[in-house]
Formats: structure tokens, C-alpha cells, sequence
């Protein structure tokens, strides 16, 4: 019974319910996924031809379909049916399989050139297990490339913006860093309010000891901004000054050695 309470628990971090809309959102113009991330993790991944790519839950497909234009052969894994059932018909020259991303054992050790995850280690409880299988099956001088909501910056409910009206400027409010938490978050901004994702806030050092553990060196680390511009406005300056000194998203790569 416990066992099946965790399962459930799990299964509300998928976005399994929400599948159409999410493909149809990161497919979208004007998106992060399509206008920051995709663009900056070609450039840093140097995919080759054959290359091996697991993209660990990866949603519906959405980056699976860049890297295999890229020449790599893709392995796409996630927890939710529904997202892999859109994955096989957006990206047919794919491999998608519906697994828990803690336990891979059809993965052989040592096979694959690159792991991607895009997103979703902030939705994973077990994160240690995660990276363990990842160190496990990447090959000697294996990439594995994270993109986080940047922990710093971004902590559900303890972060927020707030505007000096004063000094003219737009700031970010930090309440809690070093502190780790877990919170719902609604999948749907201002609909289904029944359905949401679980979210897991780490401090950066969390996931270095885990890196050092397991002997994965941390090569590259990027720090991703929004490039959107503010309407005509009295704090128009402000917020785009905010946009351009705050990052969304942090990036990181490490290898196995």
C-alpha cells in the first residue's frame, strides 16, 4: 500500500494529463523552449552524427525531434504515456519508451554518448538514483547536460519580483536559498486548476556533492536570461534591465571521466 502511494505521489509530477496542450505551448512561437533553451543547447552539446542521446523525460518530443535533425539517434524516456504517445508521432524516427527515471535496466552500461534533461530534475524526487543511472550508462568522456529552473532565482512561493519605486528599480526578492523544499505547482496557469506538478527546490550545492560522488566533473555551467522586452511603460527600463542581469535558467554539463 505505501509502495503504491509513492507510485501515485510520482505520477502527479508527470504531465501525462496535460499532454496536447503542453506539445502544442512548446511547439509555440515566443516560447523559452524554443527561443532559449533549443538554440543554446545545440550550440553547447556539439552533436556528431550517430551520436548516442538519451533525453530523459522528454515530455513530447519537442527537443528528441532537434537532435535527431541533428544527426543523433535518440532514445526518448518519460514516466507518462501520454507524453511518449505524442513523442512516437511527433518524432517517428525516434526510440520512446515509458519509464521511471530512477531505474533504467534496459539501458546498457557505457552506451550513450549524451544525456539530456531539460526541466525536469526539479520534478524528480529520487534525484541521487537519477544521476546514478546517468553516470551509469554514459560512456567514458559522456556528456550529461542539465537545464534547471535556476535555483537561485526561481524557488517556488520564496522568490518574487518587487519594484524600488523610489531608485526606479525592478529587483528580485530572495527568501530562502540554502533550504530544501517541495510545493505544488499548477501545470495549467488559469485552467484545470486540478491538475499540477510536483516541484523539489535544491540548493546548487546539492547537486555538486552528487556530481563529486559519483566522479562526474563539471565542465561547461551557463546562466540563461529572457530576451522578451517589456510594452512602452514608466517601469519599461527597469524590467528590462531586470531581464538582462537576472537569469531564468541555469545550465550545466558534466562529464564522465
Amino acid at each position: 500500500m505505501l509502495k503504491l502511494k509513492k507510485m501515485e505521489e510520482r505520477n502527479k509530477t508527470s504531465w501525462g494529463g496535460v499532454a496536447k496542450w503542453y506539445e502544442k505551448l512548446l511547439s509555440g512561437e515566443g516560447t523559452y523552449q524554443k527561443e532559449v533553451i533549443l538554440p543554446n543547447l545545440l550550440r553547447l552539446m556539439d552533436i556528431k552524427r550517430g551520436d548516442k542521446i538519451l533525453d530523459l523525460a522528454c515530455g513530447p518530443g519537442f527537443f528528441s525531434k532537434e537532435f535527431i535533425k541533428a544527426g543523433a539517434k535518440v532514445l526518448g524516456i518519460d514516466i507518462s504515456s501520454e507524453l511518449i504517445g505524442v513523442a512516437r508521432e511527433s518524432a517517428p524516427e525516434g526510440e520512446f519508451q515509458v519509464s521511471n527515471a530512477e531505474s533504467l535496466p534496459f539501458i546498457k552500461n557505457a552506451s550513450i554518448n549524451k544525456i539530456v534533461i531539460v526541466l525536469a530534475l526539479q520534478n524528480i524526487e529520487s534525484v541521487d538514483k537519477v544521476l546514478s543511472e546517468c553516470a551509469r550508462i554514459l560512456k567514458v568522456g559522456g556528456s550529461l547536460h542539465l537545464v534547471m529552473n535556476h535555483p537561485v532565482f526561481r524557488n517556488p512561493k520564496v522568490t518574487s519580483w518587487g519594484y524600488d519605486d523610489e531608485n526606479k528599480i525592478q529587483y528580485r526578492r530572495i527568501d530562502e536559498y540554502l533550504s530544501e523544499s517541495k510545493n505544488k505547482i499548477q501545470m495549467h496557469p488559469g485552467d484545470a486548476p486540478d491538475l499540477f506538478t510536483v516541484s523539489f527546490h535544491r540548493p546548487l550545492q546539492y547537486y555538486f556533492k552528487i556530481f563529486s560522488k559519483l566522479r562526474l566533473a563539471v565542465t561547461k555551467l551557463e546562466e540563461w536570461n529572457s530576451g522578451k522586452v517589456s510594452q512602452p511603460g514608466p517601469r519599461a527600463k527597469a524590467e528590462n534591465k531586470a531581464r538582462k542581469e537576472i537569469p531564468l535558467f541555469l545550465y550545466v554539463c558534466v562529464k564522465k571521466f
